[in-house]
């Protein structure tokens, strides 16, 4: 079936023409939006076909294998030709005067869509939510992979859709549809800082540990000097540790308190030495000492026996008297 002799058949309608961007018809509002104009034969045709309304088309680039999706905002172009946004050709590859089939579609109403700006400075406009509600009003349907152009402040934005639900091609005239964004494609995530140390205080890394060959601080073992500038001959006192053996081994003897001998032979070595000793023991003899001596050791046994208990060892007593 035939259409005033053009190649119009079938009951959809489907059709080449040669395509031209809209600076060659003086149409510059077409750049803002995704429509096409198409010549009056076009609507002559439509007109006698069951479609949907609005009229959705699919624009395909025989050559690249391009799809993309538009509308119409007119039908006064020559026979034989359409008009189209320049940023539409340059998605499809297509050139001045390439042969370009256009056939009529229906798309389901979109409930999800993803764009991605090509640059930063797409965010640093004031409303950027604003601008794009407002733009996406010259639009009738958006297709996957696509970039779609806004233009705001004699300034083009680039921004490319990479995502649309339910298919990849959607209808969002009188819809709501959810918008979501991915970071532009000149992103780039800023540098995590690395925390400053304070000033005046090194890494705990560089720290080295205190070497355990440093000698520990032992009170008292000093060497005694004698007032006459002679030499002395006392030892130099033991130092802390062997102190605290000393004390261990006394704790360990019965009595606890060293005996006189020891103590008398102490103080005849003090002596001895030329050193002055303040205390009862000083005035004493050695021989004395050892009398004491041994005078304590014969007690001592006699007061362990005395301290025994001794079972029926009281007296007698008679009731007669």
């Amino acid at each position: 079936m035939f259409f005033d002799g053009y190649g119009y058949h079938g009951t959809s309608f489907e059709q080449t023409y040669r395509c031209y961007p809209a600076s060659f018809i003086e149409k510059p509002q077409l750049e803002t939006g995704d429509k096409i104009i198409m010549p009056p034969s076009a609507l002559d045709r439509l007109a006698s076909l069951h479609i949907d309304y609005p009229m959705l088309f699919e624009l395909r680039n025989d050559v690249t294998e391009r799809l993309s999706h538009c509308g119409v905002l007119e039908f006064i172009a020559e026979e034989g030709m359409i008009y189209m946004p320049y940023w539409m050709m340059e998605n499809m590859l297509l050139q001045e005067g390439d042969v370009v089939r256009v056939k009529n579609v229906t798309l389901p109403k979109g409930t999800y869509v993803k764009l991605q700006p090509h640059t930063k400075d797409f965010l640093d406009i004031s409303n950027p939510k604003a601008i794009l509600e407002t733009t996406l009003r010259n639009f009738s349907c958006l297709t996957t992979g696509d970039s779609i152009m806004v233009a705001y402040n004699n300034k083009k934005y680039y921004i490319d859709i990479i995502e649309t639900k339910p298919s990849n091609a959607i209808s969002i005239i009188e819809t709501d549809c959810e918008v979501d964004f991915a970071p532009p494609l000149d992103y780039k995530e800023p540098e995590k800082p690395v925390p400053s140390l304070p000033t005046g205080k090194a890494p705990v890394q560089d720290e080295e540990p205190p070497s355990e060959a440093e000698p520990k601080f032992n009170p008292f073992t000093g060497v005694g000097r004698r007032l006459d500038g002679k030499p002395s001959k006392q030892q130099p006192p033991l130092s802390s540790a062997s102190l605290s053996k000393d004390k261990q081994v006394d704790t360990r003897t019965v009595s606890g308190q060293p005996s006189a001998g020891s103590s008398s032979q102490n103080a005849n070595r003090r002596q001895s030495e030329g050193k002055l000793v303040f205390g009862g023991n000083a005035s004493r003899t050695p021989k004395e000492t050892k009398k004491e001596s041994k005078d304590g050791e014969q007690e001592q046994p006699k007061e362990k026996e005395e301290l025994k208990f001794q079972p029926f060892a009281g007296k007698k007593y008679s009731l007669r008297g």
